[in-house]
């Protein structure tokens, strides 16, 4: 049935419509829009002076610098200046539990394959989605960390800055809680 369609179909004749496109190319005058030449300029080198390139000086090292860590005890007294005035109920609990955050946002896969393969500042994105996730986790253990994270926002930025400045680095190697010193 199908081929006897496809053989019908090219010798029915062609419904007769007004063709709107008939008259289009007569009624524009192609002439006017073509391209105009624009005048070609020479660049021409004086014969004097020197024109030499000073090579590539090669007393500057390149690389990657690495990032400074800072010893635990030195995180934990500076979040203790900054917040030590939230009235904690277990303050040795949540020094323990915020002490533990940067190993598990290190081990975020997501986390790992931006330091190995993006810049920095997609590494401090998918940073804060796997803090995020761990301190939702952490909720069930602390919820005062959980609430002093979504209410206050200097301990948010805190608490971000100083979990990825401990964690980043572009070898993506997980941070181990053994701050080098």
């Amino acid at each position: 049935m199908s081929i006897f369609l496809n053989m019908l179909i090219p010798k029915l004749p062609s419904p007769k419509e007004d063709d709107l496109s008939k008259g289009i190319l007569e009624s524009i005058d192609l002439d006017s829009y073509r391209a105009e030449v624009q005048a070609t300029m020479s660049i021409i080198l004086e014969d004097q002076g020197e024109y030499e390139i000073d090579p590539v000086p090669t007393s500057i090292a390149g690389g990657k610098s690495e990032p400074e860590l800072d010893l635990l005890s030195n995180i934990l007294s500076n979040f203790h200046d900054l917040f030590g005035n939230i009235p904690w109920k277990d303050e040795d609990q949540v020094k323990k539990h915020i002490a533990s955050i940067p190993e598990i946002v290190a081990k975020d896969k997501g986390y790992q394959n931006a330091m190995k393969n993006s810049d920095k500042q997609n590494a401090r994105i998918e940073s804060q989605k796997a803090l995020n996730k761990a301190v939702i986790n952490l909720m069930s253990d602390n919820i005062e960390i959980f609430k002093q994270f979504n209410d206050n926002d200097s301990f948010k930025k805190w608490l971000s800055d100083m979990v990825f400045n401990v964690t980043y680095n572009t070898n993506g190697n997980v941070y181990s809680g053994q701050p080098r010193i």
